[in-house]
């Protein structure tokens, strides 16, 4: 991993087509910046190799696929030293598809993904407070969300 890998412009220009599609072919891409579809490639591996691309990842509409429920959870834990245990089992439950380790309140706050409030509390209730380490959760519905962009570069 090269961590002193500093982009530029081009780098920026690959980033932001990318983020509004990223589906577009690198030929298309090299065209808009002038330059050719090898440069392209190559950039993008060079940003993968620091750090800076983790990942493709594909958009998907859960609404559509039957889970018309998305919550927030803070999660409190009985010791901060239970965080990477805490952690390791939460990530074995396919509804949690994020996590972090937050300051405030909660230790950990996560975003979850149910078909309905039975199946949600089915997960908190058989899956996510059976895990050691747990002290309690305080759950947050989301009604819908407004706002889904990447940060302008």
């Amino acid at each position: 991993m090269e961590s002193n890998y500093q982009i530029d412009n081009i780098d920026r220009g690959i980033l932001s087509e990318l983020m509004i599609n990223a589906k577009v072919p690198y030929t298309e891409i090299a065209k808009k910046l002038i330059v050719s579809a090898g440069t392209i490639h190559v950039r993008m591996k060079k940003m993968e190799e620091a750090g800076i691309v983790k990942n493709s990842r594909l958009h998907i509409n859960y609404e559509l696929l039957g889970f018309d429920l998305t919550a927030f959870l803070g999660i409190y834990l009985e010791k901060g030293s239970t965080y990477t245990d805490v952690i390791q089992q939460l990530n074995l439950i396919p509804e949690i598809v994020e996590a972090h380790y937050t300051t405030g309140v909660y230790s950990i706050f996560a975003k979850i993904r149910c078909k309905n409030t039975k199946h949600m509390r089915q997960i908190l209730n058989e899956e996510i407070q059976s895990i050691k380490g747990i002290q309690r959760t305080e759950t947050i519905i989301s009604l819908e969300q407004s706002i889904d962009k990447h940060i302008i570069l």
